[in-house]
């Protein structure tokens, strides 16, 4: 019996590249005719015609599953909805895009028979701004340096989960997952596979540089609480040379003929405390509003339509129980 791999497809305003990307799905579908497939969408409630082209997509191939959210719940929720939502044995996450290549599902299949739980794609080299670049690569580093647990290096979300590492995922309560560091935390068995990420032909990137400095912070607060750790050891050498310098101005008041001039330095040690200070603050928030938004216990995502075969529909629908509501769905 064929084993059942989920492709998951997480879609914001990507019509335009729902055709070339089923092609080329399809394609490779057929070159590994081993296994059995479906495309599993999650809909991040695009305002484009992506929906409407997804559901033609599902008309003429029932392999096609696409789940629509009422609103938008975030890049990193969408990933995990659709794995809490898979069917396979294995699920293979991949961008819309086309940037990453499907071609390379087969070394992610041959890896993953040979026993491995997580094989995701090293990016070697990527079409993009240099200086981008170089500041991706320097937080990678830094992340995996803060983590407590191996994070893979220059690695993004294309990657293959196997079974047990989506029920797993089931226990996760985060309403700002870090998919990329849960997975490596739960510490099974992985291995990366290089590959040269392509240019984006069609559409526009949705990750502008507040996104990014965004998906940023949540993997430092979501994989460390070393910046807290920093925070404390900062702060102690601080106040420990504070009162190194009282001591030195109050001798040097005592012993030298004139008082200590510096008004300047003053000013300048004053607007560097605050700032420092204000910068520890805003670290400190985000970790507590990460505090807050787990204990709210809000439904995220909600789920307003589904695309389902018929099929699908009749068989147990049991891995679909992920975060949903009251929600419509279609038939293929």
């Amino acid at each position: 019996m064929k084993r059942l791999v989920t492709i998951s497809i997480p879609v914001l305003n990507e019509a335009d590249n729902i055709r070339p990307l089923m092609e080329r799905l399809r394609a490779v579908a057929e070159i590994h005719h081993r296994y059995d497939f479906e495309f599993l969408f999650t809909d991040n409630a695009s305002t484009d015609a992506t929906f409407e082209r997804l559901a033609i997509e599902a008309r003429t191939d029932d392999r096609v599953r696409v789940i629509r959210f009422t609103r938008n719940f975030g890049f990193q929720t969408s990933i995990l909805t659709n794995y809490l939502n898979a069917r396979g044995d294995a699920a293979i996450q991949i961008d819309a895009d086309l940037q990453d290549p499907p071609e390379l599902f087969g070394e992610f299949l041959e890896s993953w028979e040979q026993g491995y739980k997580v094989v995701y794609g090293i990016r070697r080299s990527r079409p993009e701004n240099p200086l981008l670049s170089i500041l991706r690569k320097v937080f990678y580093r830094v992340l995996a340096r803060l983590s407590s647990v191996d994070l893979p290096v220059d690695a993004g979300d294309f990657r293959l989960i196997d079974r047990i590492v989506i029920e797993d995922l089931r226990r996760i309560k985060d309403e700002t997952p870090y998919i990329r560091g849960a997975i490596a935390h739960l510490g099974y068995r992985q291995t990366g596979i290089p590959y040269d990420r392509s240019e984006r032909q069609r559409g526009k990137s949705k990750f502008r540089l507040f996104s990014l400095i965004r998906l940023g912070v949540d993997g430092v607060c979501s994989q460390s609480t070393k910046p807290l750790e920093l925070i404390t050891l900062f702060g102690t050498t601080l106040s420990v040379l504070s009162l190194l310098g009282a001591i030195f101005y109050l001798a040097w008041s005592f012993l030298a003929a004139g008082k200590p001039q510096g008004f300047t330095t003053l000013v300048i040690l004053i607007l560097l405390s605050t700032s420092v200070q204000t910068a520890f603050i805003g670290l400190l928030g985000e970790y507590i509003g990460r505090i807050f938004k787990n204990t709210r216990q809000m439904p995220a995502p909600i789920i307003d339509q589904r695309i389902e075969p018929m099929r699908s529909r009749d068989a147990d629908l049991s891995p679909a129980q992920g975060p949903q509501s009251a929600s419509t769905t279609s038939q293929a």
